[in-house]
C-alpha cells in the first residue's frame, strides 16, 4: 500500500518516500536492490543522489528530485551509520 501526503487539500500518492510504483508484491524496489547489490549499495546510492541532483532544474519538479535526492541521501547515512556500530 503505498503511502498519501495531503496537497491542495487532497490526499495523494506520496512520490518521494513511497511511490506506489516502486512496490510490487509487497517488496520495495530498494530492498530488492540492497539484497542484490551487497556491497554495491552504497555506490548505487551514490550514483542516485547525483542523478536526483543533476536534473532538478531540467524535469520540471525541482523540489520533489531534491526531495528524492535527500531520501537517497538519508539511505546512505543510515547505511554508514549502521556500518560504523558494527
Amino acid at each position: 500500500m503505498s503511502k498519501k501526503i495531503m496537497v491542495n487539500r487532497e490526499l495523494t500518492d506520496d512520490m518521494v518516500n513511497q511511490p506506489p510504483h516502486y512496490n510490487q508484491d509487497k517488496v520495495e524496489c530498494i530492498d530488492a536492490i540492497e539484497s542484490a547489490t551487497n556491497s554495491g549499495f552504497e555506490y548505487y546510492l551514490q550514483g542516485v543522489i547525483i542523478k536526483y541532483l543533476w536534473r532538478y532544474r531540467y524535469k520540471g519538479k525541482p523540489v520533489e528530485d531534491l526531495r528524492k535526492a535527500e531520501w537517497y541521501l538519508q539511505k546512505l547515512i543510515k547505511l554508514k551509520t549502521k556500518e560504523d556500530i558494527t
